[in-house]
């Protein structure tokens, strides 16, 4: 059977018997005492999320069609999608209740309520249930989410929250203890026990299975997670959070030996910015690399150099491109700080913002040379980004059509369109100011957040795939008229 990287949401316990009662650890001697404080000041710090949809929206994607990918228990997230009925559709004459779609975890960082776990625990949720370690329950509000480091800010309205610290995943060395704390199968508050296995791992390129396109640069541990984990704590033996639980891979589905943490060196950056901007401010080189292994050393006959990026191409309007970086060149360090992985090399970048001034290190026929040089966002330019809202690319904004143009059109719901920007995806397909959307890829819709949801549920789907909106509805005059929007 072929190896699946599964995102997750659990974790199963392993217990502490299996420790040494005192064991040397960099120069000092741990206990069982160790593992029982940090499990103890932990575990009100982590929450269970679950995520609550309709049954139409949960099994069809924003074009329309069947979804797979709830019926094969390979690729669910690992939060625990329920079985679904095989293409079993709702009534169309009723309205289908909300149902728990999944199960995660989630990390409180601060005592206002704000809380970080995973964008596949989050992603399509119409509701969210936060359930405190004392049963308490709260509906919590999307702040932000980030798919590229599948991070999600969540909060609920609750004052003096227990806080998990927030520790330097940067101090963490291999071989070093750690705990997982979360909601495997279902089971909350559960704690399990592994040690780092290894850092800034790189799972697609050491699998080499096809990259989902984020940022890997995960915490590997052998600390038992399983469905549920996802968004839970990796913290140290001192209490203080590290990583936070996202993926295993495995045979089965279920934990095998090896589970993958985002480390808080990014955890850190990304929250902060969903806060403040409302996304990620994303930094990038500008190049395409190549990590070095010794047959491409000798295929390239490289000189000086057994370790780093080697730079494969240089894109413009890049920092890349104004460090004067060029073909062939190897980074091997920035800021000081060693690059040798792809992993590596996407942990030091997801920390940094556009604007941000870095020194890099590289190898030039042999000869190693440092250059500063200024970071860039995605389009060329050190600005601040905003987050890409639907009345922004769509240039329009929506409200729900009123009683009496429903009535004189004969239509039971409908949310009426109102064109702010000639350049947006609305006007570029014909669509005029007034016009009623009764339905969008076969999905009725009766509010402004019908929309936004299936906009966001299209712009989410897998680079390759098809991004249209099938738009159905009529003018006030009674014009019926259909458009494909597309968001490609």
């Amino acid at each position: 059977m072929q190896k699946q990287l599964i995102l997750l949401s659990l974790a199963f316990g392993t217990g502490l018997a299996a420790c040494a009662q005192q064991t040397p650890v960099a120069g000092r001697v741990i206990s069982q005492e160790d593992f029982i404080n940090a499990a103890e000041s932990t575990v009100n710090g982590v929450v269970s999320v679950k995520s609550f949809v309709t049954p139409r929206q949960q099994q069809y994607r924003g074009n329309g069609g069947y979804d797979p990918f709830f019926d094969d228990p390979m690729f669910q997230y690992f939060f625990g999608v329920p079985s679904q009925p095989r293409r079993q559709q709702p009534r169309q004459q009723e309205e289908p209740e909300q149902r728990q779609a999944g199960l995660g975890s989630g990390v409180i960082i601060s005592d206002d309520g704000y809380i970080v776990t995973n964008n596949h625990v989050i992603d399509g949720a119409e509701r969210l249930e936060v359930t405190l370690n004392d049963n308490r329950n709260f509906t919590a509000t999307i702040v932000g989410a980030d798919p590229v480091t599948d991070l999600a800010l969540i909060k609920i309205d609750a004052p003096n929250l227990h806080v998990i610290p927030m520790g330097n995943s940067e101090d963490l060395h291999v071989g070093e203890w750690v705990l997982a704390v979360g909601n495997p199968f279902g089971f909350t508050s559960t704690v399990t026990s592994g040690i780092v296995s290894a850092k800034a791992r790189n799972i697609s390129t050491t699998t080499q299975s096809p990259s989902s396109g984020g940022i890997e640069a995960y915490i590997q541990t052998d600390a038992a997670v399983n469905r549920g984990n996802s968004g839970g704590a990796l913290v140290n033996l001192s209490g203080e959070l590290v990583g936070i639980n996202t993926a295993i891979y495995s045979q089965t589905g279920t934990y095998a030996g090896c589970s993958f943490a985002i480390p808080t060196s990014i955890v850190q950056k990304v929250v902060g910015d969903l806060k403040q901007f409302g996304t990620v401010q994303r930094a990038f080189l500008g190049i395409s690399f190549v990590e070095l292994s010794p047959e491409f050393i000798a295929k390239e006959g490289l000189k000086g150099v057994t370790r780093g990026i080697y730079v494969a191409e240089v894109q413009d309007r890049t920092a890349a491109k104004e460090a004067g970086l060029v073909k062939g060149d190897v980074i091997t360090h920035i800021n000081g700080a060693e690059v040798v992985s792809t992993g590596s090399l996407q942990e030091v970048l997801a920390r940094c913002s556009p604007g941000d001034r870095i020194r890099i290190t590289y190898v030039r026929d042999g000869k190693t040379a440092n250059v500063d040089v200024t970071l860039r966002n995605r389009d060329g330019k050190t600005s601040v980004t905003t987050p890409e809202t639907a009345m922004g690319i769509l240039g329009a904004t929506f409200e729900k059509a009123s009683d009496e143009l429903l009535e004189k059109l004969e239509i039971s719901r409908g949310v009426q369109v109102s064109i702010t920007d000639n350049s947006g995806r609305f006007h570029e397909a014909g669509i005029s100011d007034g016009f009623i959307i009764t339905s969008v890829n076969n999905m009725k819709v009766s509010k402004p957040e019908d929309i936004e949801k299936i906009f966001d549920a299209i712009r989410a789907l897998p680079a390759g795939e098809e991004k249209v909106m099938f738009i159905s509805g009529y003018y006030p005059t009674g014009k019926a008229k259909y458009y494909a929007v597309d968001l490609n």
